[in-house]
């Protein structure tokens, strides 16, 4: 029983929330940072290396002997009566690998459902699952890992139904000074029924990750930095809110004029302000072998949850474990 770890991050603080960058994607739920860990280092700790199992969510070639028979189990009561959570479970075989399981889900509720007049015609549920199964493996006398998570998602809307697979790529260089440095390409894959039968018309939520951490020597702080989005310079989007669109009586073309959203906006999308939104800052305050602190940063959350005449402490989040 020594060796068998539960996780359970039920009571886990986190003040994080998710952003969402515009495109036609689909299966968002796969970028929602499960492990409490990862939600308040910002969302993301795809480059730690440490014993824990919740890591290789983030990026399976942190998953290794060291997670081995534990058990993680991640809930959150999100809004309403939506909640998302997710299980896994690793074991090690000798001389091939370490493999671990599990599922996330991410449940809608219930709806009512309605007819043209408002005419209650029963309920309907709606919810988004993925069955994971990860391999990673240790190369021997080296401090390299890679790993790999094969992803069949099922998600249903009503009578509406999609399938499909992803894959998680990642390799991770942990070395015994405690620096550590990792590649990852993130959900890569193909959806092979949609929900209206077009498969042409959504993409997975595809992204390129890269990232360090380094534990400072007789000192107790993790410093991370990921940075997001390798191949998309640009992750700025165009807010419904930019624009107001007002007409004539007599028929002349309609005219575009700038909200105060708008304006507000065009000040700050500068090429700083691009590559800014690709960063997240984390800091782990390890103050005992089995408690620490986490604050986390992450730019580009605080970009599209800011309003344009209030400060708030957008793309901020933080909790301990």
């Amino acid at each position: 029983m020594k060796k068998i770890l539960s996780i359970f991050s039920l009571f886990t603080l986190n003040l994080t929330l998710l952003a969402q960058f515009g495109g036609p994607t689909t299966y968002r739920f796969l970028e929602i940072p499960m492990p409490a860990r990862a939600a308040a280092l910002g969302g993301n700790s795809m480059c730690i290396w440490g014993d824990d199992i919740n890591l290789s969510y983030s990026n399976p070639s942190l998953l290794h002997q060291g997670c081995v028979k534990q058990v993680a189990a991640n809930y959150c009561n999100y809004i309403a009566d939506m909640n998302f959570g997710n299980v896994a479970y690793a074991h090690h075989f000798k001389n091939i690998g370490t493999v671990a399981g599990g599922i996330q889900f991410f449940d809608y509720g219930k709806f009512d459902r309605r007819d043209e007049y408002d005419n209650k015609e029963g309920s309907f549920k709606a919810a988004d699952y993925s069955f994971n199964l990860t391999f990673a493996r240790r190369l021997k006398d080296t401090s390299f890992s890679f790993g790999a998570t094969v992803k069949t998602i099922y998600s249903h809307y009503d009578a509406y139904r999609s399938f499909g697979n992803a894959l998680d790529l990642g390799v991770t260089w942990a070395h015994k000074s405690g620096f550590t440095a990792s590649v990852l390409i993130k959900n890569f894959g193909v959806i092979w029924k949609s929900y209206d039968n077009n498969n042409d018309t959504l993409k997975l939520p595809t992204t390129q990750q890269i990232g360090f951490s380094y534990k400072v020597k007789k000192a107790p702080f993790r410093i991370i930095f990921v940075y997001d989005n390798l191949k998309t310079w640009d992750l700025t989007y165009k807010s419904p809110l930019e624009e107001t669109t007002t007409t004539s009586l007599f028929g002349e073309e309609p005219v575009k004029e700038k909200t105060k959203w708008k304006k507000f906006t065009e000040k700050t999308k500068t090429g700083g302000d691009k590559f800014a939104r690709h960063m997240t800052f984390a800091l782990e305050v390890l103050l005992t072998k089995n408690f620490n602190i986490r604050v986390g940063y992450n730019y580009r959350l605080h970009k599209e949850m800011m309003l344009p005449d209030k400060r708030t402490a957008s793309g901020l989040s933080f909790g301990f474990g």
